[in-house]
């Protein structure tokens, strides 16, 4: 092996244009070199609301529960709640599947989702306020 010499010692620097900030209690850094596309916005309350809600749904086809009130007890929750919460499973597919890759409108949350919507799911993108360009895939005419 060959001893290295005071001559063969280099430095390589290397700058990397980046800033660094805080968005939501996080550090991130910011590259300019590569812009990355926008994280999906998981609502995590949502998320677990459209789970409960379908599976309260298949509790009571299934049988298991015979009537929301009875389904309420049994979950220790209020009967008003389970009503609003099972009105979930009404929305259409296409909404559901842009709530859980986190592609819905930023304006969407669980609050809003809870009041009365429109049962015809064309209608639903309206009261919504989500783009029509948006739909995953929507019914034919």
């Amino acid at each position: 092996m060959k001893a290295l010499g005071a001559a063969d010692h280099t430095t390589i620097t290397v700058h990397v244009p980046m800033t660094f900030t805080v968005r939501g209690g996080r550090k991130t850094i910011i590259s300019k070199v590569v812009e990355l596309p926008p994280q999906p916005r998981i609502d995590n309350a949502l998320l677990k609301a459209l789970a409960r809600a379908y599976s309260w749904r298949r509790k009571i086809e299934d049988g298991e529960y015979a009537s929301i009130t009875e389904l309420a007890k049994a979950e220790g929750v209020n009967q008003s709640y389970a009503c609003r919460l099972l009105r979930l499973t009404l929305l259409a597919p296409a909404i559901v599947i842009e709530i859980l890759n986190g592609r819905q409108n930023s304006d969407i949350m669980l609050k809003q989702l809870t009041r009365p919507f429109p049962v015809r799911w064309d209608k639903q993108w309206a009261v919504l306020k989500l783009n029509a360009g948006d739909r995953v895939c929507r019914k034919s005419k």
